[in-house]
């Protein structure tokens, strides 16, 4: 008789920077869930972003993990040794006529956007709250394109995202996950995706092949993970997960999206804004237990 495939869970931080109590709150819930469930644990480092993304960085995650009981089963897969394989998944959407090169900077979306509300207008925006890009660039033609590359501006590649959610309807008709944790409105359960939301997502640059939206699903793939714990921050992201999931024939985990840390002002804890970090904490005499308390979980 086959014995039942293990399911595998990861936990997927980037290496910019150092872990926080966020991170420890993800990386503890996913790694007590893979145990429970007699799965495995996979460590990857989202380092797609080469200029900021360091080993210091990476060596800092280890000794946080290590500090924290946490283990793993595996080498470590770092993305930004795997470009082909996201160049590879980004040249199957390019086939197929679903994607097209942008080349309006940030100054310019914001310059359209502002005229546009100070004329009255609402502009669409994503679930983050960034505004859906104007899409100028979807007619251009194949001299335009080229131009513009010779003239070194900086573009992205972006999905055509109406086109898109159509091509995968007729493949696998209304897209959905299933959610084992609970979304921002209490949904759980059989998830409805709404990738339009997103408008037309960027899934690869000028200077690096590759998005997280993109590198993640083939990434998830390629590594066999059934289980994807994550914050509530990536929940609505999920949506555009399924989407390239589904156009690149790639398998769906299942999600479970966990609550945030917030600090008093209920802002989501960001190394950005310098929160503070497992390792000025384990300096200051913090224990792994301390953390989990810190976290609100209750002792190991």
């Amino acid at each position: 008789m086959t014995a039942e495939p293990r399911p595998v869970f990861r936990f997927a931080p980037s290496p910019n920077g150092d872990l926080h109590l966020g991170h420890a709150l993800s990386a503890l819930v996913d790694h007590a869930m893979a145990r429970a469930a007699g799965g495995l644990f996979l460590l990857r480092m989202e380092d797609i972003d080469v200029t900021r993304c360091r080993p210091e960085y990476e060596r800092g995650i280890v000794e946080d993990l290590a500090w924290l009981g946490i283990t793993w089963d595996g080498p470590i897969r770092r993305q930004s040794e795997h470009f082909d394989a996201y160049r590879k998944a980004m040249d199957r959407l390019w086939a197929r006529g679903l994607v097209y090169p942008s080349f309006l900077t940030r100054t310019e979306i914001k310059a359209r956007v502002e005229a546009a509300e100070a004329q009255g207008r609402i502009w669409p925006r994503d679930p983050d709250g960034a505004p859906l890009y104007p899409g100028d660039d979807r007619g251009l033609d194949e001299k335009a394109v080229e131009a513009a590359m010779i003239a070194g501006k900086p573009y992205a590649f972006r999905l055509k995202i109406a086109e898109a959610i159509a091509a995968a309807n007729a493949l696998a008709g209304p897209l959905d996950w299933t959610e084992t944790g609970v979304g921002p409105d209490g949904e759980a359960g059989t998830i409805a995706a709404r990738p339009e939301r997103w408008g037309d997502v960027v899934i690869a640059r000028k200077e690096v092949p590759t998005s997280y939206h993109l590198s993640v699903v083939v990434d998830d793939a390629l590594q066999g993970v059934t289980h994807v714990v994550r914050g509530l921050d990536l929940f609505h992201a999920t949506s555009v997960h399924r989407l390239l999931q589904v156009l690149l024939d790639l398998p769906a985990p299942v999600y479970h999206h966990h609550r945030l840390v917030l600090d008093e002002t209920g802002r989501k804890l960001s190394k950005s804004f310098g929160d503070t970090s497992l390792k000025s904490l384990r300096a200051g005499g913090a224990t792994p237990a301390d953390i989990r308390k810190l976290v609100g979980l209750p002792p190991g």
